[in-house]
């Protein structure tokens, strides 16, 4: 059946469905209405095409009417995104629940169930690259304001942009007469922790000092003056983040959180200890830290091949005999090596995967060849 997305239809269990998701929405707003009965919509136009004889809401079971409006969703061409198909369970596993209440029917509770609901998928962290992150660097450092001090505190700290609205005016601790700490406040996970600065941050911390004591605003106690709530701060901020990204001719969209993935990062690819990166961003799961692991040995893989590609990494090319001074067999050895070294300059320059993927196997027979050669070169002597 291929219905519009407005067109009317009757169904037995419409106004069942429809009381219920009045009783879910009525303190929340018309748009999440409208989600939700667009998801009881799509689950109550699959029975009426794949079930029209079901006219008792008393006789909806889990199998075959809810796991095949499951299956229905994971075949949806084109598929549907991950977030999607997640919020449609969600949503229609409180209204069951809803159902069970109202229409005093308690197995209707259990039709959908956690189980049915599959893990969101994890996104990666987005680091900004060396470049980016150099160039957005050095335009910060050049505008040197309010909020160009705000960003760079926040690269060089991995702070999130709300622990930062929040930070006190006394935040930087001195733990020894020569080490600086800032006191990170209560943030998104309820922790609060000291992150270690050196003198720079702390410089970032000074100007920001400066720019609140001539700010108009009376001193409320906070290192950052808010006009407003807290929300239009972050929103400024975000906005000033994306115009000095476009200035040094960065496309893509910076917002303020890649610059904790590229502190983790950074971290990470220093040696930091993986238990210290994780106190040093407030995590209260390490799993939550292994994903910035995992971006830390994507790149560097990424960058260990951009370098083996590179030809000036080979080893000088081994000279191709001119004369027989040497032996036959270490002649035939000097010229096999010299093939090899000429056949490895020419693969990487493949990008190719499947195009390198046969001179790989040569040149895994020239090394066995080479190996048996200098095998029988020792057994005659």
């Amino acid at each position: 059946m291929n219905l519009s997305r407005n067109a009317p239809f009757e169904h037995p269990f419409a106004a069942a469905f429809a009381r219920a998701i009045d009783t879910i929405c009525a303190p929340l707003s018309p748009g999440t209405d409208r989600v939700y009965r667009g998801t009881a919509r799509n689950f109550l136009l699959f029975l009426l095409d794949s079930y029209p004889r079901l006219q008792d809401l008393e006789d909806l079971r889990r199998d075959p009417h809810v796991l095949g409006w499951l299956f229905h969703l994971r075949s949806h061409q084109p598929p549907l995104a991950a977030t999607t198909y997640i919020l449609r369970i969600l949503l229609l596993r409180v209204v069951f629940q809803q159902l069970a209440w109202s229409e005093k029917l308690p197995e209707l509770a259990f039709l959908l169930t956690r189980q049915d609901v599959p893990r969101a998928p994890h996104r990666l962290p987005r680091p900004l690259s060396a470049e980016q992150d150099q160039a957005i660097q050095q335009e910060l450092l050049r505008r040197n304001d309010l909020e160009a001090n705000v960003f760079l505190l926040l690269r060089h700290t991995g702070m999130r942009i709300g622990e930062a609205a929040d930070l006190s005016f006394d935040c930087l601790h001195s733990t020894t007469p020569e080490h600086w700490a800032i006191l990170v406040p209560l943030g998104k996970l309820k922790t609060e922790r000291m992150v270690p600065v050196d003198a720079s941050v702390c410089a970032f911390v000074q100007r920001l000092r400066f720019f609140r004591s001539f700010d108009p605003l009376p001193p409320d106690g906070r290192l950052l003056a808010r006009a407003g709530c807290k929300n239009t701060l972050v929103r400024k901020l975000r906005q000033y983040l994306h115009e000095a990204a476009t200035a040094v001719g960065i496309s893509a969209k910076v917002v303020p959180h890649q610059l904790r993935h590229t502190y983790a990062t950074e971290m990470l690819r220093s040696g930091v200890d993986l238990a210290a990166v994780m106190k040093l961003l407030g995590h209260t799961s390490a799993d939550m830290t292994m994903l910035y692991l995992d971006v830390s040995l994507t790149d560097l893989r990424r960058e260990y091949e951009r370098a083996m590609a590179q030809p000036r990494h080979l080893v000088p090319a081994p000279r191709l005999p001119a004369s027989s001074s040497r032996s036959a067999a270490n002649g035939v050895l000097d010229s096999l090596a010299y093939a090899q070294h000429v056949l490895e300059l020419f693969r990487r320059t493949l990008t190719d995967q499947t195009q390198r993927r046969p001179f790989d196997r040569i040149a895994n027979h020239l090394s066995k060849l080479i190996s048996k050669i200098r095998k029988l070169t020792t057994a005659e002597k």
